[in-house]
């Protein structure tokens, strides 16, 4: 029998030891304890890595990772158009990190219908516009069907507004811009969207990119800006520092973070906070597992006294009681993990836990487990528990005197 066996087996015969009338509950409790500490930490990573992929999802889907536009102080709506000529498409093209090119133009404008005014920010795409992507934004109708020969007269507005304006799929949606001399457009409502981001819903409305050539009086070249995407989410701010170098002086690159700092400042502090919990949950797991390793020491100590009268050296008593903590903190990881990811998996499944979207831009608590995070969240609690314990377990059976431990009561 080898070594390792004999103190696995010796680990075994202690936890199954009927006489630990003490420990036995103490054990129990202690397990319980880790698993929900496990249970506090998977969720809390699983809400951090879902909320942050739902609102990428949310702002990408509107068209862009980064933003080209004129280099101006100017942060309305209405902006210098900037000339999309080859040379620029070839600087985006150049790039291994660009998917995906589209031009895009805005303009101010009003929706009035005979009770109600609203204003609203036209944003005019082509035929390079992601509609699949969108398309997860849709409530009703469909998005934008784009050619490059004829423009058409449909438009898509936000639920927001289409609820505010007590409008409806099909009906003729009347704009008005205010210009010299004052214009106005008539498009059909095609298609209803729902972000849940307010920066969106509460103004933006899709049509055809030559409707808004024509509002600002320029010609097909000219465009308000270049959304691009990009391969990988994880690279947008290395990459749009690479194009923003390339470009024209007269132009700037802009990240979404760039772009929506309150989003993801707001984001980032998810980071913060999951960390802290993460920090202290962990301590706690620590100090359970202390705690059941001196009772059970204590409850031990004529065993380790007899072992070490038949000749056991310290560092194989030592060895047996940390397999005990370790089996012990195991069971607990275990259990943690089956009811951690049980109860994300339904929550992803089912969306029992609402949210108010007006403030969390999510009417569901989003949660995504990734395998990498979940496996070194397990080996890092496993991992600091058992450390925390050498040093007392060393101590604890260097000064057990195996003449006073097999007296001991």
């Amino acid at each position: 029998m080898s070594q390792f066996s004999f103190h696995w087996q010796l680990a075994h015969r202690i936890l199954r030891d009927k006489g630990n009338r003490f420990a036995k509950p103490i054990i129990r409790l202690s397990v319980f304890g880790v698993a929900l500490g496990v249970v506090i930490m998977l969720i809390a990573l699983g809400v951090t890595s879902g909320y942050k992929q739902v609102i990428e999802e949310k702002v990408v889907a509107m068209g862009q990772h980064i933003r080209i536009s004129h280099y101006d102080r100017n942060y309305s709506d209405e902006q210098i158009p900037i000339t999309l000529n080859d040379t620029l498409l070839e600087e985006l093209h150049s790039n291994p990190e660009v998917t995906s090119i589209q031009p895009f133009a805005t303009k101010v404008g009003i929706i009035k219908t005979s009770d109600q005014v609203e204003g609203i920010v036209l944003k005019g795409v082509d035929s390079s516009f992601n509609g699949l992507q969108f398309a997860h934004n849709i409530v009703e109708g469909d998005t934008l069907q784009l050619n490059d020969t004829t423009a058409n007269n449909h438009i898509i507005l936000s639920k927001h507004l289409t609820d505010k304006l007590q409008i409806k799929l099909g009906d003729k949606v009347r704009t008005y811009f205010v210009q010299d001399p004052p214009r106005q457009r008539s498009f059909t409502l095609t298609g209803i969207y729902e972000t849940g981001l307010p920066e969106y819903d509460a103004k933006f409305a899709l049509v055809d990119l030559r409707h808004v050539q024509k509002l600002n009086n320029w010609n097909t070249q000219q465009v308000s800006g270049v959304e691009v995407l990009t391969s990988d989410y994880n690279k947008i701010d290395e990459t749009g520092e690479q194009i923003h170098h390339k470009i024209d002086m007269n132009l700037k690159a802009e990240t979404i973070k760039q772009i929506y700092p309150e989003i993801f400042d707001w984001i980032a502090l998810f980071d913060t906070n999951v960390s802290v919990l993460l920090i202290i949950t962990t301590c706690v797991c620590m100090i359970t597992m202390m705690s059941i390793f001196f009772i059970i020491i204590l409850e031990n100590t004529r065993l380790i006294g007899i072992l070490k009268t038949l000749g056991m050296k310290t560092k194989h008593v030592l060895t047996t009681f940390l397999i005990v903590s370790g089996r012990t903190l195991l069971k607990g990881l275990l259990i943690g993990n089956i009811f951690g990811l049980g109860l994300g998996w339904l929550q992803q499944k089912f969306h029992f836990v609402k949210l108010d979207p007006d403030t969390y831009y999510v009417n569901f608590v989003p949660i995504k487990f990734q395998a990498l995070e979940v496996i070194l969240l397990n080996i890092s609690v496993f991992t600091a528990c058992m450390l925390v314990l050498v040093v007392p377990a060393w101590i604890i059976s260097k000064k057990i005197s195996p003449v006073k431990a097999v007296q001991f009561e």
